[in-house]
């Protein structure tokens, strides 16, 4: 019997190399799969994306024109909250050009596209201002409607809609054979037209907080789109610009790797403090939500502020016991990320559990509507009660004015006056009616029209001081 043959040896068959070589052979394409899928250098046009990038920066003739025309589109249609309209100006704006060349020129070391990408960026930025201003400076339609208060401060969502934004954009212009259609999308997500229409619209009514967050909105979407455009151009490794000096190509290299810097960093800082916000936002809603509850209460209404760290909300129906009240804010402090958080309460004096029951978002909605109505009338029915207040005290002030006094006061220091009368006129726009006081003046011959007028004019100053009046008519004998 043959035992040269070891039991523990492993024997390859020709069925186990098969399967090892379709293994390897799987894995293999696998990879060319996944390599084919993400890799985008292989059919990046580098010449032709700089090439297109450049053209893409000038500002003048037509292009000024239709931005102009774009800008006038887009406020109109913040003016009517038109979203159809408002993208429709966004389709056509050529605001991204210069953008993307900031970007592109930082990161390819090209001194020259930079300062056109810059200069331009900044005349289309005026520009677009200066338009929106106009129309809404001329719009007899000044509310302030959806669309307009949107773009009037950024959140995260902008940021990050502006950096995978920027990214698609530069991602489909590397590609042989631009795709227009993510170019046209860019253009409608990352909205850097309604921004500079919302700082027009700001400047016009005189709201400088509007326009303030709104330019911060629109700095925010350019700088990510730029910096988008810089990251990609360096992954896919565009060619930088050749100087003939080397010491003049080594400080351009310094220049845009400071701006780079200079960009990213605030960024970064930036993106986090948005960050931060907006989950304290979220996690503040989500604790009103799932915590402040209580039998026969109803919240009307809740806020947060990042700011000042506190949550307030607004309860009507049964009052809730102050135990309760301590339960919520034990369990606030407890709470993740909202440790430091003040819950501040407001309830009305309502003892009718049923009525909070039976409370649903439309009679809330009706309630508050009632309420703003009546409060509205309570404060207009007190403007008009201090208005008629006020014409009754300058009534009598009018009434009591001392004239003899007066007179002997303006017979020694205008010694011209030849004779000084005082009355009251009785004036009505057929809605208010006032009484103005009207002093008449008769001058000495020989006293020149000069001398005259400014008489005149020290006199009535001087009248509305002693006699404490806001308006006062002083005028010659006819």
């Amino acid at each position: 019997m043959n035992t040269s043959e070891n039991n523990n040896d492993i024997k390859v068959t020709p069925n186990d190399e098969q399967f090892d070589n379709v293994k390897l052979t799987t894995w293999e394409g696998i990879k060319k799969f996944l390599r084919e899928l993400l890799d985008i250098r292989g059919d990046t046009d580098r010449d032709a994306t700089i090439e297109a990038v450049k053209k893409d920066i000038s500002f003048k003739g037509h292009t000024a024109w239709i931005l102009i025309f774009s800008i006038f589109v887009a406020s109109i249609g913040l003016n009517v909250s038109s979203a159809a309209v408002v993208i429709g100006a966004m389709l056509i704006s050529p605001l991204m050009g210069p953008i993307v060349g900031v970007g592109l020129s930082v990161a390819i070391n090209d001194v020259e596209t930079l300062k056109r990408s810059l200069i331009n960026l900044g005349v289309m930025v005026f520009l677009s201002v200066l338009t929106a201003f106009l129309y809404f400076k001329l719009s007899p339609l000044t509310e302030e409607t959806p669309e307009l208060l949107a773009r009037t401060y950024p959140t995260i969502l902008d940021v990050l809609v502006a950096i995978f934004g920027g990214l698609a954009l530069i991602v489909a212009k590397t590609k042989s054979g631009t795709i227009a259609s993510v170019i046209f999308g860019v253009a409608i997500a990352t909205a850097l037209m309604p921004p500079l229409c919302t700082v027009g619209y700001g400047l016009a009514i005189g709201n400088l907080q509007y326009a303030g967050g709104a330019l911060y909105l629109f700095s925010i979407n350019a700088t990510f789109i730029a910096l988008s455009t810089f990251i990609v151009s360096k992954l896919l490794r565009f060619p930088l610009v050749r100087y003939a000096n080397s010491k003049r190509r080594k400080r351009i290299a310094q220049v845009a790797s400071l701006i780079a810097l200079v960009v990213m960093v605030p960024s970064i800082i930036l993106f986090l403090n948005l960050l931060k916000v907006q989950v304290y936002e979220n996690r503040a809603k989500e604790f009103v939500k799932e915590t402040i509850t209580y039998d026969g209460a109803e919240i009307v209404k809740a806020t947060q502020d990042f700011e000042t760290q506190t949550i307030d909300v607004y309860l009507i129906g049964q009052p809730v016991p102050q135990t309760k009240i301590n339960e919520w804010n034990a369990t606030l402090k407890e709470t993740e990320q909202l440790s430091d958080v003040n819950l501040r309460i407001f309830q009305g004096t309502d003892q009718s559990g049923a009525f909070a029951e039976k409370l649903s978002g439309e009679v809330k909605a009706g309630i508050l509507e009632d309420l703003y109505v009546k409060n509205e009338q309570v404060i207009r029915d007190k403007d008009d009660r201090i208005s008629f207040l006020e014409n009754e005290i300058a009534n009598l002030k009018i009434k009591n004015v001392p004239f003899q006094e007066l007179s002997e006061e303006v017979k020694i220091n205008y010694q011209d006056i030849e004779t000084f009368s005082y009355s009251n006129k009785i004036t009505t726009n057929f809605k208010k009616t006032d009484t103005l006081p009207v002093i008449n003046v008769k001058w000495k011959n020989g006293v020149s029209s000069r001398s005259r007028r400014e008489q005149m004019k020290r006199l009535e100053t001087w009248l509305k001081f002693k006699m404490k009046l806001d308006t006062i008519s002083v005028a010659e004998y006819p």
